[in-house]
């Protein structure tokens, strides 16, 4: 017959190993659930620094894929009428300033200034007989002439002089609309959409002949207002523009001080005119920029109206309110 305690042995082995295995799947238990909080506090964290970045990158960051390539145009009328009887460019030429566009009858024009040049030649000749008789009556006493006939060939001598005045006035207009025959470009630059021939009517003040100015490109950066913070005058600014890797580089020349609102627009009676929809959704308003382009690659060509993504500052931005706050709740820092 075995012992009591040869009995009890296995069995007080076996509660052992029992306590033993339970208090292991307790520990791996706490340890799964530590695991599961610090995955869940870690994608938590990665979630919120996701989000800042996001916010950073497209709310605050001062970047925009919407920016235009502007230009000057110079629009060149005739600044005297007539017919074009020699076109001297053509579609999409380069010209520099000063340089003949187009050629207009000047037949009318040499007849005017010769006509001019008559008239002066007549005034002089009439001057210089009034002065002559002027001169006589002044010399003569009382007694030959009287103080009455001196005043009135004196005021004589000086109608001739101001008519004389006037005909060099003549000649002098006369010879400078001869000069705008040869209508010439007013700027450097390219000619850009020529419908213009030899034979058309050039009519004053109409314009014919438009020519682009190459040296007033810039870039019009359309911002949203939320990112407005991180934009200062003369801050650095690259331009990429479709289709072409090197990027213009430049500055920030001026930032709008307006934009059109439809709620400031009057009504018939003058008052204002307020949109009675308001949209819980608010979009940020789009304000101009001014980019004044400094550095442009080799065999990058510059056309208005190309699209360019513009960022000011390398894309770096202010940090939002909100980040800061929670950057000093966690780090203790200032």
């Amino acid at each position: 017959m075995p012992e009591p305690d040869d009995t009890r042995a296995p069995a007080e082995a076996q509660a052992l190993e029992e306590d033993r295995a339970f208090a292991r799947a307790r520990r791996r238990r706490r340890t799964a659930r530590l695991l599961r909080l610090a995955a869940t506090g870690l994608i938590l964290l990665l979630a919120l620094g996701a989000a800042a970045i996001v916010w950073r990158y497209y709310v605050v960051a001062p970047w925009t894929r919407d920016g235009r390539v502007r230009v000057q145009v110079a629009g060149v009328a005739p600044q005297v009428s007539g017919q074009i009887v020699a076109l001297k460019v053509g579609d999409n030429q380069p010209v520099k300033q000063g340089d003949v566009l187009y050629v207009i009858d000047p037949f009318d024009f040499e007849v005017a200034v010769a006509q001019a040049e008559a008239e002066v030649k007549n005034r002089e000749a009439d001057l210089q007989v009034k002065n002559a008789q002027s001169a006589r009556r002044q010399a003569l006493s009382t007694v030959s002439t009287s103080v009455e006939e001196k005043q009135q060939y004196a005021g004589t001598a000086k109608i001739a002089e101001a008519a004389l005045e006037t005909a060099k006035a003549q000649l002098s207009q006369a010879r400078t609309n001869l000069k705008r025959t040869e209508v010439r470009a007013p700027v450097n630059g390219r000619v850009t959409n020529l419908l213009l021939r030899t034979g058309d009517y050039a009519q004053t003040g109409t314009v014919n002949v438009r020519v682009i100015d190459t040296d007033s490109f810039w870039v019009d950066g359309y911002f949203e207002e939320t990112k407005l913070a991180g934009i200062k005058v003369d801050d650095p600014a690259e331009m990429a523009l479709m289709g072409f890797d090197a990027p213009l580089r430049g500055r920030v020349e001026s930032i709008t001080l307006g934009i059109a609102t439809a709620n400031a627009a009057p009504s018939t009676q003058g008052l204002p005119n307020v949109d009675p929809v308001y949209t819980w959704v608010r979009l940020a308003q789009r304000v101009p920029v001014r980019i004044r382009i400094e550095q442009v690659p080799e065999n990058v060509p510059l056309v208005a109206g190309m699209t360019a993504t513009v960022v000011v500052n390398g894309g770096r931005g202010p940090e939002p309110g909100w980040l800061a706050r929670l950057r000093r709740a966690l780090t203790g820092g200032p």
